[in-house]
């Protein structure tokens, strides 16, 4: 793989001055033209190799997210359900939750009336101390059952193991990788992966055909992500990609810390949607308008993609 010779200092730069898509000769750089079909933020999308189509922006349900509560579930719970449905309404058809966020319940009764197959679902099992209430951590086939009753759904489409950190999770995880294995071949699940929080963990998925989509962490800043470097990142990301994975991107915006900055937020999306590896990206909302903000945010960014 060719080296990356734009050192950090240079591509913030770029960042900044918003010339950074046109100045990376480097092909994990260049942005890709024709690698999404059409302007729209919320076309669908295939995850890798998988069985999972979806819109290419989701919403992610884990804003200040642990012990099974979060921003949805602290909130008035109709501001909640408005929030949701509005989503749904602006074509958004991925709802990312996890044990960890305590937001099947709401999920669930924001998508009631809607057809299950409009739809996907992500969940998260929490494996590792703390992260939910209780100490027991039950196989992946008892956690499933207990998310389904939850969601009221009779399957899920996309559960992972949340939060790796280790080198060789693979391993350590290989009875609840099998138990998920069994559960996809009996139509539980459509497919299973990992969510990662280091560059090691990673590593390790690229390595794994168990891994059939993985959440990583990726902005061009390199805010609340595995590696500080973006480049490093990248290049991980892409190997996932080559190898089939479907990517999921999240924390574009730092986890929030750039929320406030526009201009950052127009160059992280025209950065994530440019690399060509990520196949969709989740975002946190917490109120309508964002979604409505961000959704002629993506237009305005794919356009200029797609006209090269």
């Amino acid at each position: 793989m060719e080296k990356i010779n734009m050192n950090r200092r240079k591509f913030v730069t770029a960042l900044g001055l918003g010339t950074a898509h046109v100045l990376f000769s480097n092909p994990l750089f260049a942005a890709s033209p024709g690698r999404f079909s059409s302007n729209n933020p919320t076309q669908e999308i295939q995850l890798g190799k998988s069985a999972v189509k979806t819109s290419l922006l989701g919403i992610g349900t884990g804003v200040h997210a642990g012990n099974r509560t979060s921003f949805l579930t602290k909130q008035d719970k109709q501001k909640s359900l408005a929030l949701l449905q509005h989503a749904y309404d602006r074509g958004i058809r991925n709802f990312d939750c996890a044990d960890s966020y305590g937001t099947h319940g709401i999920v669930a009764e924001a998508l009631a009336k809607k057809n299950r197959s409009d739809y996907t679902l992500t969940s998260k099992i929490w494996v590792r101390g703390g992260g939910i209430p209780e100490p027991e951590r039950p196989d992946a086939n008892i956690v499933v059952d207990r998310f389904r009753k939850e969601l009221k759904t009779d399957y899920i489409d996309l559960v992972q193991i949340h939060c790796m950190v280790d080198e060789n999770w693979t391993e350590t995880q290989k009875k609840q990788m099998d138990i998920l294995e069994d559960l996809k071949a009996k139509g539980i699940i459509r497919a299973h992966g990992v969510s990662v929080h280091s560059s090691d963990a990673m590593k390790d998925a690229i390595k794994s055909p168990w891994v059939d989509v993985l959440h990583a962490r990726i902005n061009p800043y390199g805010m609340a992500m595995d590696k500080p470097d973006p480049k490093d990142v990248v290049e991980l990301i892409q190997q996932l990609h080559k190898a089939g994975k479907g990517v999921i991107g999240m924390k574009l915006v730092g986890d929030g810390n750039l929320r406030n900055d526009s201009k950052k937020i127009d160059d992280s999306l025209r950065f994530v949607l440019g690399l060509g590896c990520v196949d969709m990206m989740i975002v946190g909302f917490e109120e309508t308008e964002q979604i409505d903000n961000y959704i002629g945010r993506i237009e305005k960014t794919l356009k200029e993609i797609n006209q090269g």
